[in-house]
């Protein structure tokens, strides 16, 4: 698919237009016109589809942009997406320019599945352990998983740490069965 394809093209041309210290405000403001596209076929519709003239498509979103309090260069970017008929990748672009913002800033982001609620003390724990295995400051999102026994699930880009009393188990029967 093309948009796609020319997604990481996008998310660069974000990063270099906002610049580094105003992306995070610029990634929310980002996600709000994506949620929106996502509750709303109507909204979907008037970005992407190629009936509606430049003129209306721009008067409409000025009115939508006025309402989510859009910066104008995040609402500038928008509607050059739909001008060039990419605005249907825009969760991808959204994913990728988070990416290159958190390279810039020497962070990662870490998903934790945990059985249970973890305490402010492990959480610093966990912040401190991951930082030491990935050289990199870590903002984490927790996610309860009561399907795991015990232990946690942690997943850092495309790398995951599987400490649960589950994936544990499964380790040992493997070690058995060879």
């Amino acid at each position: 698919m093309r948009p796609v394809r020319k997604a990481k093209k996008y998310a660069k041309t974000l990063v270099n237009i906002v610049g580094i210290e105003a992306m995070p405000a610029a990634l929310a403001e980002l996600s709000a016109v994506e949620e929106l596209m996502y509750k709303s076929k109507e909204f979907r519709s008037l970005l992407a589809n190629p009936v509606f003239s430049l003129t209306e498509r721009g008067n409409a979103f000025r009115q939508v942009a006025a309402k989510l309090k859009l910066s104008e260069k995040a609402a500038k970017f928008i509607m050059q997406l739909a001008e060039l008929r990419v605005i249907t990748a825009l969760s991808e672009i959204i994913k990728i320019a988070t990416a290159i913002y958190l390279e810039k800033k020497k962070r990662a982001r870490a998903t934790v599945l945990t059985p249970v609620e973890i305490g402010k003390n492990h959480e610093e724990r966990l912040k401190s352990s991951l930082k030491k295995l990935t050289g990199r400051d870590v903002d984490i999102d927790f996610v309860m998983d009561t399907s795991l026994l015990g232990g946690v699930l942690v997943k850092v880009g495309s790398t995951m740490y599987d400490s649960s009393i589950k994936g544990q188990l499964r380790l040992l029967k493997n070690e058995l069965v060879k």
